[in-house]
């Protein structure tokens, strides 16, 4: 869900963290990964936007995280 929310292809995360097409293909279908693998995956996605939100009795689930207006911060007047 992360990875089709950002717009990648399996190749795309593959390469951002640094494992096989086939690793993102196997995690993608429930099987059991290296924990190193799995947090690859997760570090990957999170430095391209993505945030995870942990369980809170309705599941555990996946957002983008809000795209700052870099803009708009450097025309803000000083504190």
């Amino acid at each position: 869900m992360a990875r089709t929310a950002l717009s990648l292809g399996v190749r795309d995360l593959a390469a951002a963290a640094g494992v096989s097409a086939d690793t993102v293909a196997r995690f993608e279908r429930g099987e059991a990964l290296k924990e190193r693998t799995v947090a690859a995956l997760q570090s990957a996605l999170e430095a391209a936007g993505v945030e995870f939100i942990p369980e809170n009795g309705g599941g555990a689930g996946v957002r983008l995280r809000k795209r700052q207006d870099t803009d708009a911060q450097s025309h803000e007047a000083p504190p």
